[in-house]
């Protein structure tokens, strides 16, 4: 009775992923975006027009620059501009910092400066990292994706990260959700919670800037006037290889 229960098993292919470090995605997913600059009136009409419907704001087009922290990869900026703005499946798109989410025309990658990124946080958690989740308002789409990267497919606990149930079992907070005001006291808690030294990583586009609801009187983003954010990483949601690309350049086990 055994057997028919391997063959269905072998049926069902490699689930896993062998080499989270050489994934490819498929060419129908909204990454890192290339932006060119307009050559012609019409092309910078195009983009004007794409900058005005932008609901978040993340698009400049005077200087022209996109920034990825407000972005929220809908996609209508390529559709009205499509000379000036292409999306690619390029997932690699963390930064230690957030000014390196403002990408500029001739970018052709998001750019990840080693010096940026804390001595302390390498030699500390290399080998392992346990990380509380913390949802300030957000609308689950970030948290299902980072569930993901535990699952069967991804598996990043062989590297030896995971998420735990308490701060207190933790070394870093990853933050999601706009922060409201009815979560700040309670993200506070949280942080305060892990024990010295500890690292902050804000995961999707609402935590990186409040997305579309940064001028909302129920956020309460002042938390980050006294965090240092170790690790941004953008998305609507983020994609479990966003977030397992920019762990692993994060403590040096990979360079972008």
């Amino acid at each position: 009775m055994i057997l028919p229960k391997f063959i269905v098993r072998r049926s069902h292919g490699r689930q896993y992923i062998p080499d989270l470090d050489a994934v490819c995605l498929t060419e129908k997913f909204r990454g890192r975006p290339e932006l060119t600059e307009p050559s012609d009136d019409e092309q910078r009409a195009a983009l004007t027009r794409a900058a005005a419907i932008c609901p978040t704001q993340a698009i400049a087009a005077a200087p022209f620059t996109l920034d990825l922290g407000r972005c929220l990869f809908c996609g209508e900026c390529a559709r009205i501009a499509p000379r000036a703005i292409r999306f690619t499946n390029d997932y690699r798109i963390g930064s230690p910092t957030r000014e390196g989410l403002c990408l500029a025309p001739g970018m052709d990658r998001v750019p990840f400066d080693p010096a940026a990124v804390r001595e302390q946080i390498v030699t500390t958690f290399g080998r392992a990292l346990k990380l509380r989740q913390v949802s300030a308002g957000g609308d689950a789409s970030v948290e299902m994706e980072l569930n993901a990267t535990g699952n069967v497919n991804f598996d990043f606990g062989r590297y030896g990260v995971e998420f735990t149930a308490s701060p207190r079992h933790a070394d870093g907070v990853v933050l999601t959700g706009p922060v409201t005001a009815n979560m700040a006291e309670a993200l506070d808690i949280c942080y305060d919670a892990v024990a010295e030294p500890k690292l902050l990583i804000v995961c999707g586009s609402e935590a990186c800037s409040g997305g579309l609801y940064a001028a909302s009187r129920a956020v309460d983003r002042s938390f980050f006037e006294r965090r240092h954010v170790d690790l941004w990483l953008p998305g609507a949601p983020t994609h479990p290889m966003t977030f397992i690309d920019g762990i692993r350049t994060l403590l040096r086990k990979k360079q972008r």
